[in-house]
């Protein structure tokens, strides 16, 4: 099928141009100049052709950071791989990389294919994987050079959850001493969960059970301080890192030392910093509980940090960590003691519009709109430029999104499944109008026209800041 999307302001991370875009099949064929009267040429071959006045014409957003069907606390995360992959493209992410967890005593190819039996022709959109690594022993190790062999070369450690996820440094330091030989990535969740765990334990001891002790007994120094000695066993062994959802100044101080000192050291925050705080995890009648997440909701004096951060590339990407849990019957698991509430949010459906908030708000420029939501991800983790840009021979994953438009998030109107929205009455200005995911309209016109079995797994080849 040939699409002509004319008349639109195409963005993306270089800038912005009055451009006509021509896509054949499922592929980009063309671009060209307003001016240039190819547009009318094409137009007569054309099966459809979308007038995009008076709108952005963008790469579909890759969100390098969810969590479908994940189990977490004898329950699992509310969104499937159909429902979240239909939500995220109705938000104009056409491109999701979820992470396989290991269980401590399996092995990771066995969690591998777990995962691709879950996600396989269920995928509205394209997706990845990232392995989750919980337990590095000698067959571990071994089984990470097979991982990057077949596309998933990136690998998530936790530095918080002892019993669950938990690594000691020595064990980091051997999945790091792997990744350094073979061209992987860690990825780390950086608290400091030995000393979180005593906090937590004091509070329940007190008596204090509300979800607010969740943030209060994790606080920014332990991120901080996870953060610094996560840089230090990368340094010592020479492998990349790069620092998942980062929330707190003192952490963003140590990557941008980092950085500065010219190590591969990269970060990626997430809407939920941006905009919600601690006050919200401090809201009455247990409603806090909808905010639980970890790293916590921080005290705003954080959020100019993290804009900051974003602008100076010391935050490179901004992902959504969607890990959704039903407020009714889940997140209620944890009423009387803030530890057993189920730690996610929903976020998928809203990165792209809420990302765009900062547009408006003159905190990003609209190429670094793009480029923090779609083509960093895209470089980070080996897809570009297949993905993450607007150009011939890309794929067209692309989002025509109406900069003037208001809404209102509610969980009466999002897609996602479950029954809150953390931005519930939030106004915005910006929507979603046409999605198209290779080629394929999956959005358009307040109508979903895709389904499972479209998006197709991705072998991501390694991180290309470092080739």
């Amino acid at each position: 099928m040939r699409i002509l999307i004319r008349n639109g302001t195409v963005v993306t991370a270089t800038g912005a141009s009055e451009a006509d875009v021509l896509v054949d099949g499922e592929r980009i064929a063309a671009l060209a100049a307003r001016d240039s009267g190819l547009a009318d040429a094409w137009s007569p071959t054309a099966d459809r052709v979308i007038d995009a006045a008076g709108r952005y014409v963008l790469p579909g957003g890759i969100d390098a950071h969810t969590h479908m069907e994940m189990p977490f606390g004898g329950t699992f995360s509310a969104d499937t791989f159909e429902t979240g992959t239909t939500a995220a493209a109705w938000g104009g992410t056409t491109t999701i990389i979820d992470f396989a967890v290991q269980a401590k005593g399996t092995s990771l190819l066995s969690t591998l294919d777990k995962w691709h039996a879950k996600a396989d022709g269920n995928c509205a959109i394209d997706y990845g994987f990232h392995m989750i690594v919980s337990d590095v022993n000698d067959t571990t190790l071994k089984e990470m050079e097979t991982c990057v062999d077949a596309g998933v070369n990136s690998f998530k450690m936790f530095m918080a959850y002892p019993g669950v996820f938990y690594a000691t440094d020595g064990e980091i330091l051997l999945a790091m001493q792997k990744a350094a030989a073979t061209g992987g990535l860690v990825m780390m969740h950086a608290e400091n969960g030995i000393a979180i765990d005593q906090l937590v334990a004091q509070a329940l001891a007190a008596g204090r059970t509300d979800p607010v002790q969740h943030g209060l007994t994790r606080p920014p120094e332990l991120e901080g301080e996870a953060t610094s000695r996560a840089i230090a066993l990368a340094k010592v062994t020479g492998s990349p890192l790069y620092i998942v959802h980062l929330s707190a100044a003192q952490a963003l101080d140590a990557v941008t030392e980092a950085r500065d000192a010219g190590q591969n050291v990269f970060a990626e925050t997430c809407p939920q910093y941006l905009y919600l705080s601690i006050e919200d995890l401090a809201r009455p009648d247990f409603e806090g509980a909808k905010y639980v997440a970890s790293p916590p909701l921080r005290p705003r004096e954080h959020q100019p940090s993290l804009w900051r951060g974003l602008r100076t590339n010391d935050l490179s990407v901004v992902s959504t960590d969607h890990c959704p849990f039903c407020f009714n019957e889940q997140k209620e698991l944890g009423r009387g003691d803030f530890a057993k509430i189920p730690n996610g949010m929903p976020g998928v459906e809203h990165r792209m519009d809420l990302l765009h908030q900062g547009v408006v708000a003159g905190e990003l420029s609209l190429a670094r709109w793009v480029e923090v939501a779609s083509t960093t991800p895209a470089r980070m983790f080996g897809l570009y430029p297949r993905k993450g840009t607007i150009a011939p021979g890309s794929d067209a994953d692309i989002v025509v999104y109406d900069p003037t438009a208001r809404q209102t998030l509610s969980a009466a109107t999002h897609h996602m499944n479950v029954d809150y929205s953390a931005y519930e009455g939030m106004e915005i200005t910006g929507r979603v109008e046409t999605v198209l995911s290779r080629g394929r309209v999956v959005v358009d016109a307040g109508a979903f026209h895709g389904g499972a079995g479209h998006g197709r797994f991705l072998e991501r080849e390694l991180c290309q800041y470092l080739s």
